[in-house]
């Protein structure tokens, strides 16, 4: 979700010469390299499908623009894979690096041009040993998501990773720079769970916290990932450019709200314990109209997106986009209405008791799933990546 706001600088020391640096390719397969190109899309899908959850410890430990800054700085990247100072202490300098150079992107960037895998021979030693750290260091930050929506706190391993990620990483401001020391470590799955012990004083605030996440992310696709390249704000605001990937992130975001709002990964029609179903089935008629109106809309989104002409990275200006937008601002309509009229059940308390039914299933069955397939995903994009050379 995280975007780059301006020209970066990355702070890292004076490039070595085109003399100095060592541009030897590695020896290694170009079939391992194919599959962690797999493996990129698999660990990527899971990530745009987390992003209507982008609050708590996404937002709070920074790993949004940390793992997920676009578009990369690739003048500032191009650079440092010819720096053998920069390389000299990888792990370090990616805890400190601006973000605009790190992450799915970064990984994007050595890995894939015009939506294919790069030939093996086109990788250089520099470049391995850079994507290996970075992956690396998406596999803790993706650990650390999972540690900190997991209410019973029962994978230690990741809890630990969580931990040290936590102490070692730094806070990213707006333009992706570095500007201190994280907070503590906190559980987001125990607070969201339980009322007036974290960020959310009710049941129903949380609650209503699900929909604003899914608000966050479809104001972002349409205004911003779609908008901005198409209406010729800014033409080199595309993101996941090198995979040609920018349709099928589209439209995973929107995958991540039907989630959220269904109460379960992949769920064709709502959970019991969901949200949706729950609005559907209240004897507020109105309420009822809105959470069906959600639903058509919600449908009609995903299917603008994917109708859209691919891929995005050479046709943001086709027709095709707008109507696209113009279905994502249908939806964020329909959830303000959904919203407002929730809002007005502050004061009930048994709709604050459905919302804690919902608010539960939500974090185990929704985020805390999401979160542990993309660490298992990103674990594995890391092993595939150390596969590339012999």
């Amino acid at each position: 979700m995280a975007a780059l706001a301006a020209v970066l600088t990355t702070g890292f020391a004076s490039c070595s010469s085109d003399d100095d640096a060592d541009t030897t390719t590695v020896t290694g397969s170009q079939v391992a390299l194919d599959q962690a190109c797999t493996d990129w899309k698999t660990a990527r899908a899971n990530w745009e499908q987390s992003e209507a959850f982008l609050f708590g410890a996404a937002d709070v430990y920074s790993i949004d623009p940390h793992t997920d800054t676009w578009p990369v700085a690739a003048n500032d990247l191009a650079q440092v894979l010819r720096d053998e100072n920069a390389m000299g202490n990888l792990d370090n300098f990616i805890k400190t690096a601006n973000a605009g150079i790190l992450g799915y992107h970064g990984l994007e960037y050595v890995l894939f041009r015009e939506g294919q895998p790069r030939k093996i021979d086109q990788i250089t030693n520099l470049e391995y040993k850079y994507i290996c750290a970075v992956a690396k260091d998406l596999y803790n930050a993706t650990s650390t998501l999972e540690a900190a929506w997991d209410s019973k706190e029962s994978n230690a391993e990741r809890h630990q990773i969580a931990l040290n990620y936590v102490a070692t990483h730094l806070a990213i401001d707006d333009d992706g720079n570095q500007e201190g020391a994280l907070e503590g470590f906190q559980n987001f799955g125990k607070a969201f769970k339980n009322p007036d012990t974290g960020d959310w004083a009710t049941a129903l605030d949380a609650t209503l916290e699900i929909i604003s996440g899914c608000q966050d992310i479809i104001g972002e696709v349409g205004d911003s990932k779609i908008g901005l390249p198409h209406t010729g704000q800014d033409a080199s605001y595309i993101e996941s450019p090198y995979a040609y990937n920018s349709i099928t992130d589209f439209y995973d975001n929107i995958v991540s709200c039907k989630n959220a709002l269904y109460g379960a990964v992949g769920a064709t029609s709502p959970n019991a314990k969901s949200l949706i179903y729950f609005c559907l089935n209240t004897s507020n008629s109105t309420l009822t109209n809105q959470a069906k109106a959600v639903q058509t809309k919600l449908e009609n989104a995903l299917q603008k997106i994917k109708a859209m002409k691919a891929p995005f990275a050479l046709y943001y200006s086709d027709a095709s986009c707008q109507v696209a937008m113009d279905a994502l601002g249908e939806l964020d309509d329909a959830l303000s209405s959904m919203s407002g009229t929730l809002e007005g059940y502050a004061s009930d308390a048994t709709v604050q008791a459905q919302c804690q039914v919902i608010n539960e299933n939500y974090v185990d069955n929704v985020v805390l799933l999401t979160y542990r397939t993309l660490a298992d995903n990103a674990q594995k994009l890391y092993q595939s990546i150390v596969k590339i050379k012999n």
